[in-house]
């Protein structure tokens, strides 16, 4: 997008490691009702809450 907006600008995109990486919560909801392991995304409180909201859906 910024080279059709001015062909002398360059951009470069610079990903964060996973330890400090972003994840929405719309994300960590999907991967629960998979049945996946959020775990490595949120503290062990969040763990169970979640869980427990998807579990009674």
């Amino acid at each position: 997008m910024n080279g059709i907006l001015n062909p002398r600008v360059e951009t470069v995109f610079l990903t964060a490691s996973p330890e400090v990486g972003f994840i929405s919560s719309t994300f960590v909801r999907q991967i629960a009702t998979m049945d996946g392991d959020i775990s490595r995304f949120v503290p062990p409180v969040v763990v169970e809450k979640v869980l427990s909201a998807v579990q009674s859906e």
